[in-house]
């Protein structure tokens, strides 16, 4: 995969996280091809949307159910590393009406060469023909370059679109126990989740532990392997 044509998350820490020898780069680091439609699962989707925009370069539009009980924060989308002026939020009536508007929006993003990332927030994974559709929008007329926009559909649980490009469920991983280097208010000095990929065209399943520290950027300790989807 070209490099400047996809999204890597995080900073490599440390290889091989669950007891491998010495510290090394990530040679399969959690990358997302620009142009191509994925998909994020597990009880932290969310939260790895907001991390891929932040990671990804022009504009970011979330489209979500205009009934939806949860919203996202500025302040939080700010913590997180993603400025909130570069997020657009568009509330739509009917599930049709969310695919509708993420594929508008890739083929908008793909024909101006704006780069960009459209989230969708969907109730479940939608058909194939659907996703089919979302990646002709993704890739543009030429079906490849940095400049073409990502599209992230978010689905509960462990998700199950088919023909997305890949696959990755996220959720909450337990922090060290406070120290001295807690914050004020007594908590960790900083939060964690685990990373699967699950799913892939040309990469096998694979996990990470992502921390954000207190200070400093996110970092990714590769696993020394997935547990079984």
């Amino acid at each position: 995969m070209d490099a400047a044509a996809r999204v890597v998350l995080a900073a490599d820490a440390v290889a091989d996280a669950g007891g491998g020898a010495g510290a090394g780069t990530d040679g399969d680091p959690p990358a997302l091809a620009l142009g191509r439609v994925h998909e994020g699962c597990g009880p932290a989707r969310r939260t790895l949307a907001i991390l891929l925009a932040a990671a990804a370069r022009g504009p970011v539009l979330w489209i979500a159910p205009a009934h939806a009980a949860e919203r996202l924060h500025a302040a939080g989308v700010a913590a997180a590393g993603l400025d909130p002026a570069r997020l657009t939020l568009v509330d739509a009536p009917r599930p049709d009406d969310i695919l509708w508007s993420t594929e508008t929006a890739l083929r908008h993003l793909a024909a101006t060469g704006a780069g960009g990332m459209v989230v969708a927030d969907l109730a479940g994974p939608p058909g194939l023909v659907a996703v089919r559709r979302l990646h002709l929008a993704a890739g543009g007329a030429d079906g490849g370059g940095s400049t073409l926009p990502l599209g992230l559909l978010l689905t509960p649980e462990d998700g199950g679109a088919q023909g997305i490009e890949s696959r990755w469920h996220f959720a909450p991983e337990p922090s060290p126990e406070p120290s001295l280097d807690a914050s004020p208010d007594h908590s960790p000095a900083h939060t964690a989740w685990r990373l699967e990929r699950r799913r892939a065209r040309g990469a096998a399943p694979a996990a990470w532990r992502l921390e954000a520290p207190a200070t400093g950027p996110l970092r990714r300790h590769r696993l020394a392997s997935p547990d079984p989807a």
